[in-house]
């Protein structure tokens, strides 16, 4: 239980339905559709669409959306994969030709065809009880009506602000800096843009006017996209087969690749050979352990992670319980490892801006959805008739001839944002996420083992600090104490403190026994958890 005396907040407990989102209008968004009788995709769907708005550098319609959902009673869990290909002229035979070995952040090569409007569309006529028409109608108002720029949203802003600059996209630049927190920001462009996919579904961002300002506006950037890219981008989001594992009684499940959920099945695997660290969660034993496993699961998915339909990824492989006693061996629990035995760490750029939410419902529906833009803003490239901004999924590519994550015509790239769900018997336990780029898959695995491993509560355990290896180093946020910094070093890892915390997360447990739903949002970000 936590000290009452300290800054915090507890647990939010409720009955009747829940949601979690990372800013407070989108929250009450949710629950709005909820009492109005919407279930939990509808309630999922309409907050997305908010923060999209409110909260614009993380996410919008410009991106990608992946989501799991458990209808209550179906003992199955549902994925979608709403992740954008790439335009049919992507060949690496083009970025060889420009001597082109990596891409910029804000390059219109990285801008993948959108897939957001369209797994929303593909989820609601699914499992959805209401429309676009009825679920946009939040969104539009924040858009047209305006809204205050929240805290973290504007800090977050002015980091990316250059990035606004050199793409030209001055319409988020009012005055011409990143607006201060409280500040009014109205999107009237994105408003019409909104009002016409709620009167005709997905099929107006990817035919007509909309899809001919997104297309003119990446080729006016140098892009190579085509109007029948976006028109094949209608049918882009599939349902999936979701991946799971046991673990401690529990399933977890994960959409499979090109997303990377794959790594929390390998570190949870993993570090299921090693007992609770007698010194708690921030123990040495405890964060040695997860960092080396990290950097071991991680240097996989470097190697192995693409498109499975245009590339073999050894999933059962990696998850099987021989390979992960091979790995967890390579731990040794006196040193970190100088090198890996195999590839290094992780090429690709940091991006810590993506939303994820969950609710669950009245009957016991469970979602759990992500929508990103990737880097913050994305690609920065703002298509402004339509006030769309676009995002740059295409840096997860290699631009290496050979590689199985290499870009290619119509392929999809190696995806960071991975919604989570816990089951038992069959039933959602609970739908869970963590933010913030590569650091998902180890948010998720602290998450869960901070939940289950160290008895935590669902609040303490999102609140709890944070490390990550990235780069050489290992990322270590504020709230971890020196004394733990200099043991880590002393093992001979490279501790470094970071200016911006590492993701943000939410998570609603099903206390079926007692019929009661229990949520918790991070404190890293703007949001919260609320139920009726």
């Amino acid at each position: 239980m936590r000290d009452f005396h300290l800054p915090g907040r507890s647990p939010v407990y409720a009955t009747a339905g829940m949601a979690a989102t990372s800013m407070p209008a989108a929250t009450l968004t949710a629950l709005d559709i909820l009492r109005a009788g919407g279930n939990a995709l509808d309630a999922a769907i309409a907050a997305v669409a908010v923060l999209g708005v409110i909260e614009p550098h993380s996410t919008g319609i410009g991106g990608d959306c992946f989501c799991l959902y458990a209808p209550a009673g179906s003992g199955h869990v549902v994925a979608l994969n709403g992740s954008g290909r790439a335009p049919a002229a992507a060949h690496i035979d083009f970025f060889e030709s420009q001597n082109l070995t990596a891409l910029p952040d804000h390059s219109p090569h990285a801008v993948t065809i959108p897939g957001a409007v369209a797994a929303w569309e593909t989820l609601l006529a699914a499992h959805g009880s209401k429309g676009l028409d009825e679920l946009l109608r939040p969104a539009i108002r924040f858009a047209e009506e305006g809204h205050p720029v929240a805290p973290r949203v504007a800090a977050d802003w002015a980091d990316a602000a250059e990035k606004l600059r050199v793409t030209g996209a001055n319409a988020f630049l009012p005055n011409g800096a990143a607006p201060a927190p409280g500040t009014m920001f109205r999107q009237p462009a994105l408003a019409a843009t909104l009002r016409a996919i709620a009167r005709q579904g997905a099929r107006a961002f990817y035919e007509g006017e909309i899809a001919q300002d997104l297309v003119a506006t990446l080729r006016a950037h140098g892009g190579r996209h085509e109007m029948s890219d976006f028109a094949a981008g209608l049918s882009g989001a599939e349902f999936v087969t979701p991946i799971h594992a046991a673990w401690r009684g529990y399933e977890i499940w994960q959409c499979p690749p090109n997303g990377s959920g794959l790594l929390v099945l390998m570190l949870m695997g993993l570090l299921d050979g090693f007992p609770p660290d007698p010194e708690g969660p921030l123990g040495l034993a405890r964060v040695h352990r997860h960092t080396e496993a990290a950097r071991l699961v991680y240097r996989d998915r470097d190697a192995f992670l693409a498109d499975p339909a245009q590339a073999d990824v050894p999933v059962s492989h990696l998850t099987s319980a021989a390979y992960l006693a091979r790995l967890r061996a390579l731990i040794d629990p006196r040193r970190a490892m100088a090198q890996l035995p195999a590839a290094g760490e992780s090429e690709l750029p940091r991006h810590p801006d993506t939303v994820y939410l969950c609710v669950v419902d009245r009957d016991g529906n469970a979602c759990s959805l992500i929508n990103s833009l990737y880097q913050s803003f994305g690609s920065g490239i703002l298509a402004e008739k339509s006030g769309v901004m676009l995002h740059n999924r295409g840096l997860g590519f290699r631009l290496q001839r050979g590689h199985p994550n290499c870009i290619a015509p119509n392929k999809r790239p190696m995806h960071t944002i991975i919604p989570g769900m816990l089951t038992k018997d069959g039933a959602a336990v609970m739908p869970f996420g963590v933010m913030g780029g590569h650091f998902q898959p180890m948010g998720q695995s602290l998450l869960l083992s901070n939940l289950f491993d160290y008895g935590l509560d669902i609040q303490e355990a999102l609140d709890l600090a944070r490390f990550f290896p990235q780069g050489g180093n290992l990322e270590l946020e504020r709230g971890i104490p020196e004394t733990l910094a200099a043991r880590l070093a002393a093992l001979g890892h490279q501790p470094s403190r970071i200016e911006r915390p590492l993701g943000g997360g939410q998570a609603i447990m099903i206390d079926r026994a007692r019929g009661v739903l229990i949520g918790g949002s991070d404190p890293r970000k703007d949001g919260l958890a609320l139920g009726y």
